[in-house]
Parts: structure tokens; sequence; C-alpha cells
């Protein structure tokens, strides 16, 4: 019986994320508990870029989870990868999650300088660092989740299309309005770092 269920561990250690899926459908915790691990990382990265920070990104993806284990038998393989049904799944709760809530801006102190840069530079660095993350906070909920999932989570524009259930044309539209935003908040940082030239 032991030697059964070490070798079942294992097989299901290897198995694909659709196989687990399967068995989580059928009540398997252990296949939960390892497809949980498997994506953890990732789903807490991107629920962060879309709340804005890990604190609420842990809740999101609890929920996330949760609603994986408690919806299991509405997963189908119809072709889709278990990651685009998870994305979608940490996504909307992420844009849920900060619509339920109004979020104040966090001041963070920033880090200390490296010692190879002189302290101008290491500032005028952390400025432009500070910008790019307010610009992208100050977007609408799903240009943020459009970012997020091409940029941060290196999706290509077709499967975060699939993951937002939105078109193709519509995924490039979303990141041309957010790169739009993004490039004229920092515009008048990156003139005075290179010294108010353009």
């Amino acid at each position: 019986m032991g030697l059964w269920t070490h070798s079942r561990a294992a097989a299901l250690t290897d198995a694909d994320d659709e196989t687990l899926m399967g068995e989580v459908a059928a009540g398997n915790r252990a296949a939960f508990d390892i497809l949980s691990r498997r994506h953890l990382k990732r789903s807490l990265s991107l629920a962060q870029r879309v709340v804005g920070n890990a604190h609420d990104a842990e809740e999101v993806v609890q929920d996330a989870f949760l609603q994986i284990w408690t919806r299991a038998d509405r997963w189908h393989d119809n072709g889709a990868r278990f990651t685009t049904w998870l994305y979608r799944i940490v996504v909307n709760r992420a844009i849920d999650y900060r619509r339920r809530r109004s979020f104040d801006p966090l001041e963070e102190a920033g880090e200390m300088p490296d010692g190879g840069i002189d302290a101008e530079t290491a500032v005028s660095d952390r400025q432009i660092a500070a910008a790019v993350d307010q610009a992208i906070e100050s977007l609408p909920d799903r240009q943020r989740a459009a970012l997020s999932l091409c940029y941060y989570e290196e999706l290509s524009c077709a499967e975060a299309s699939e993951v937002m259930q939105v078109s193709v044309s519509a995924m490039e539209s979303l990141l041309v309005r957010a790169r739009r935003v993004v490039r004229s908040r920092l515009q008048p940082l990156i003139r005075q770092k290179d010294g108010g030239t353009t």
C-alpha cells in the first residue's frame, strides 16, 4: 500500500497541468497541492501587478486557488491550457478586488543607492522607477492587466487575449492605450534626465 501511494505521488508530481486538473476535479487534494505550488509564484506576480501590492496579491491568489478547488469540475480541457484558465481567474479576481477596495498609494522609502553609481543617478533612476509604477497604477484595470500579462508574464498577445476573453485586436488596443498613457506620464521625467533636450 505504501509503495503504491509513493509511486502514485511521484506520478502526480511529473504529471502535466491538465492531468492534475482531472485529478483535482475528482477531489484529489494531493494533485491540487502540486498544481498550486507549481503556479503560486507566477500567480502572485501577476496579481501583484494588477492590485499593486504583495499583501492584497496574496489574498487574490488564495481566493483564485480556492475557486479552482471548488469549481474544478467546470474546467474542461478543450485544447486550452490550464494556465490560460488560471490566469483568467487571477486577473478577474484581482480586478474585482481593486474595484471593491480603494487603495491609497504607498510611499516606499526606496533602497540604498549602489556604491557603484553616483547619488544623483540613483535618485533619478528611483524617480523614474517610481513614476513607471505610478503610471501603471493609474491605468484602468483592464489596461493594467493587459500590460501585466504581456510584459511581466511574457504571454503573447494571442495568449493574453484568451486569458482576458477579448479578441486579439482588442488586446492590442488595450496595450496601445496603456503604453500611450505610461509614455505621456514619463515624458517629462525622461526630458529632465536628458537635460531638458527634446
